[in-house]
């Protein structure tokens, strides 16, 4: 085609003039024809792909309110069972309602959470492989963020684990006293990343969970008091130890020591024997947190028993000891050299005669 005759050639049609242009009844049928076709090609495919994608979300929430609702009665069934225990005589020393109930909650939601994210995330998944998506690019760049997100809150994921892992194994709950190494007191409240702790002079403290290395538990089982009472070398140590029995006999009968000592208390005998004293070794069994009580009461009653005896204690206030004569001679000053006449120092601070003219 020469340059003159493409430059007098009519412009291509555009849309408007597309538009413009009538369509044919054949036209239409054609297009009909193609767009029936192509649904017809297709259209197993869609109602296969829908019909999987309901179906994987009537199995993922089937299965997701079943496992909650197992989880819920199971949670329940242990609330009952400390409500159950908690009017016995012992209920209230040994089941804590409150810190059973919180445990259990604690539990319940984190397997409740842990069970929706596994349920949850497996039917998205499958959702996307219904769809012909290649999940091995969006699972790699999952590994490649999930292992970004571990280095960089690996503190985190470390406090989350052992809180699960401290609530899971009943190691401590509200209400106990405990000593975990970077701080002790009282537990008011825990949680899967901090535990919180009130101290003894009513300080709140932060631990956090993956801090804690090791854990003493002061509210569990029972406790030890324990007792020194140091006494003169000649006191009678049977008279002693007959005391020391009738007072804290005494003690075991009276309100509310009765409740607090969970056995008889023992005189264990002799720990130290020095020139000037000797030390007599009382134990006994108490209910947990409530030693130190126990051990003041117990000073209290042995000291006035043995006070009423007249039994000394080391500490108490000196015997009375006759005072040493003075030494006559101790004002007195050290014979000097120079009082006696012949002796060498005397003759050398002489002054010489004047000589005879």
């Amino acid at each position: 085609m020469s340059p003159l005759s493409w430059l007098a050639a009519p412009p291509p049609p555009t849309a408007d003039d597309q538009q413009s242009v009538p369509v044919t009844l054949d036209e239409a049928a054609e297009r009909a024809t193609d767009a029936a076709g192509w649904v017809e090609q297709n259209w197993a495919t869609w109602l296969n792909t829908g019909l999987k994608i309901v179906l994987i979300l009537i199995v993922a929430l089937t299965l997701r309110m079943l496992v909650r609702k197992a989880l819920t009665k199971l949670i329940d069934r242990m609330n009952r069972s400390a409500q159950a225990v908690e009017g016995t005589a012992l209920g209230g020393l040994l089941v804590n309602v409150e810190r059973r109930r919180q445990r259990s909650e604690a539990i319940g939601s984190v397997l409740r959470s842990v069970a929706s994210f596994l349920i949850l995330g497996t039917a998205a998944l499958m959702i996307l492989g219904a769809f012909k998506i290649d999940l091995a690019p969006l699972l790699a760049s999952a590994g490649v963020a999930g292992v970004a997100i571990g280095f960089g809150a690996r503190n985190l994921v470390t406090d989350f684990l052992s809180g699960v892992f401290m609530i899971l194994e009943d190691q401590y709950g509200v209400g106990d006293s405990i000593d975990a190494g970077v701080a002790s007191g009282e537990v008011v409240e825990v949680g899967l990343r901090v535990t919180k702790l009130r101290g003894v002079d009513g300080e709140i403290w932060y631990v956090r969970n993956g801090e804690i290395k090791r854990i003493g538990n002061l509210s569990q089982g029972w406790a030890t008091a324990g007792v020194d009472v140091t006494v003169r070398p000649t006191e009678d140590l049977d008279r002693v130890r007959e005391l020391i029995i009738e007072s804290t006999e005494a003690m075991s009968k009276d309100e509310p020591w009765n409740e607090r000592l969970w056995g008889p208390v023992e005189v264990l005998g002799l720990t130290e024997v020095l020139l000037d004293s000797m030390t007599v070794r009382v134990s006994a069994k108490t209910m947990p947190g409530k030693k130190l009580g126990v051990e003041r009461e117990l000073r209290w009653r042995i000291k006035r028993a043995l006070d009423a005896e007249g039994i000394r204690i080391v500490g108490g206030l000196p015997l009375e000891e006759t005072p040493a004569k003075a030494d006559p001679t101790a004002g007195m000053n050290a014979p000097s050299v120079f009082s006696s006449p012949s002796s060498p120092q005397s003759a050398a601070a002489t002054p010489l005669p004047k000589p005879v003219k």
